[in-house]
C-alpha cells in the first residue's frame, strides 16, 4: 500500500481526492493539511511515500513550500497539484525538488497514474503541461538566477528593495544568521564579490520589482 498525505485549502477538492485513492484500493491517506503551516506539521509527523500538495494555498504556500517540505521530509515525494499548466511553473516546481506536476483538471483521470509512478522513484510530468514545452528531467536554465531556490529569490528581492537583513528574517520567519547563510549562497551561485555587486546584479536583472515572476507560484 502507498501511504499518502493530502494538503489542499479547499475541503471538498481534498474529499474529492480521498474518494479517487480510496477507489483505487492500493492507496492509504494518512493526513489531511489545509494549509502551508498544517503541511509542514504533517510531513513532521507522519510517515508516508508521498505527498499530493496544491501550489496555491494560504499561510506559506506556493514554490517555497515545496523546498521546505524537502527540507522537512527529504525521502518524502511531493506531487505538486495546480491550475497552472505554464511550462515555467512546471519547471520551478521541479527545480524545487517535487517529483511530479498534476493539473487540477487532469487530477480526475491523472491522479492514480501520478501518485503510482513518482511512488516508484520516477518523475511524472502532467501531459498539460508538457505539451507546453515543459522540461521536467533537465530543466532548462536561461538566466543565471535561475540556479537560485525560491527563498534565495524572495531574499534577493528584499534586498533588492533595500530592506535590512533583520527586517528580512521577520518578514521570512527567519533567523537573521539564516538569512546571511542565504546571501552568502547568492554570491556564490551568481559568482559576485560583494553586496554592492549584489544589488547591482538584483536590480540589473528585474528583483527590485514589484510583481517579480519568480515569487509568483
Amino acid at each position: 500500500m502507498i501511504r499518502v498525505l493530502l494538503a489542499d485549502d479547499h475541503a471538498v477538492m481534498r474529499e474529492c481526492l480521498l474518494h479517487i485513492l480510496e477507489a483505487a484500493q492500493s492507496f492509504v491517506v494518512a493526513g489531511q493539511a489545509h494549509d502551508g503551516e498544517s503541511t509542514l506539521a504533517l510531513v513532521r509527523e507522519t510517515n508516508a511515500d508521498v505527498l499530493v500538495l496544491d501550489l496555491t494555498m494560504p499561510a506559506g504556500g506556493g514554490i517555497a513550500l515545496i523546498e521546505r517540505v524537502r527540507t522537512a521530509n527529504p525521502h518524502l515525494r511531493v506531487l505538486v497539484l495546480s491550475m497552472h499548466v505554464e511550462s515555467h511553473v512546471m519547471e520551478r516546481a521541479f527545480r524545487a525538488g517535487a517529483s511530479g506536476y498534476l493539473t487540477k483538471e487532469s487530477a480526475g483521470v491523472e491522479l492514480v497514474a501520478a501518485v503510482r509512478k513518482i511512488a516508484r522513484g520516477e518523475l511524472y510530468a502532467d501531459p498539460g503541461g508538457a505539451r507546453h514545452g515543459a522540461q521536467v528531467d533537465r530543466p532548462a536554465v536561461r538566466r543565471p538566477q535561475d540556479v537560485l531556490t525560491s527563498r534565495e529569490c524572495d531574499v534577493l528581492r528584499r534586498l533588492a528593495a533595500g530592506e535590512t537583513s533583520r527586517r528580512i528574517a521577520q518578514v521570512l520567519d527567519l533567523t537573521p544568521q539564516t538569512v546571511s547563510t542565504h546571501k552568502k549562497r547568492i554570491l556564490e551561485k551568481l559568482a559576485l564579490a560583494n553586496d554592492a555587486a549584489l544589488i547591482r546584479y538584483a536590480l540589473r536583472n528585474g528583483f527590485g520589482e514589484e510583481g517579480d515572476e519568480l515569487n509568483q507560484p
